[in-house]
């Protein structure tokens, strides 16, 4: 297997902030004790930077929570400092946390310190993609049509956990004559966007949910040894006495679900939408589907 980085594409705005948090422990305590919504209160949600589902879920429900008058800021992070604040309680919330497998490192490091709220979405996966045309069906397929996809498998960052996994199934499905490509999720990307614009193949890494499923006609190859994992659940999680202090808001995101559909387009609404305008693009999509978002809270 031979791997090697190519420059990445800047990211977008607003994605490698890491701004300072403050829990809702430490400001508006006597009103985040009484569970009043009318009461608000501050709550701040931490979000993996460059994680679609993570950005899309949580401007959804800063703009659900503001609208019943709680206070809400989003900062932004690499999952091993989001955990760490969590479970310091310098955050309230993380709305992306992949189980089993993904995130169970973080899980088995931080578990006794942080407490689940709720799954909702239960298809997450981690996946090898390729442009719904192509040759192939299945990664074990794929080193006989090697030259038709420029004998490159595209990655993201080198150190993501999905990474590993494709490293993991390349000696399985004798891939190692393939360049394997990492640098950046943006930079895959833009890959993707170059070889689908010009009707090239292309094989990607990526993961379900995405945006990329819903701008791109694209298949995931079958994956016949498990290489990837199975089907893992997203699920929200919280600070330790994030419940007891806000029962109202635990239990609406206790009970929150959504669909694909739905997430593929709120996330491709957001796409190359500045910091600024976020907030803007999430209040239209919300108007488009009020009876939805008013069922969340209901």
């Amino acid at each position: 297997m031979k791997m090697r980085s190519f420059a990445p594409f800047a990211l977008a705005a607003g994605a490698g902030l890491v701004l300072a948090g403050c829990s809702s422990s430490d400001a508006d305590t006597d009103a985040s004790a009484s569970g009043d919504s009318t009461t608000g209160g501050a709550i701040t949600l931490g979000v993996f930077n460059g994680w679609d589902e993570s950005v899309a879920s949580s401007l959804l429900w800063q703009n659900v929570l503001e609208s019943k008058g709680y206070d809400v800021s989003l900062e932004y992070a690499d999952p091993a400092p989001t955990f760490q604040a969590l479970a310091d309680g310098d955050y309230d919330l993380v709305t992306d946390v992949w189980l089993p497998t993904t995130h169970a490192s973080y899980l088995e490091k931080f578990g006794d310190d942080i407490e689940e709220v709720g799954a909702w979405f239960d298809s997450a996966k981690l996946t090898v993609a390729v442009n719904a045309d192509a040759p192939v069906d299945s990664l074990a397929d794929l080193a006989a049509h090697a030259d038709e996809f420029g004998n490159t498998i595209v990655g993201i960052e080198p150190g993501a956990g999905l990474t590993a996994a494709v490293e993991g199934a390349i000696p399985v499905y004798g891939l190692d004559g393939m360049d394997f490509v990492t640098s950046s999720t943006p930079a895959m990307l833009a890959e993707l966007d170059s070889a689908t614009s010009k009707g090239e193949n292309i094989v990607v890494t990526l993961w379900e949910p995405h945006w990329a499923y819903g701008a791109y006609d694209l298949k995931n190859l079958e994956d016949p040894e498990g290489t990837l994992g199975d089907a893992e659940t997203i699920s929200t999680y919280s600070r330790t006495g994030f419940a007891a202090d806000f029962p109202e808001v635990a239990g609406w995101m206790g009970g929150f679900t959504m669909d694909a559909d739905l997430l593929y387009d709120l996330e491709n609404q957001l796409q190359g939408v500045d910091a600024a305008g976020q907030a803007d693009v999430v209040a239209t999509w919300v108007a488009d589907h009020q009876e939805w978002v008013d069922s969340l809270t209901a």
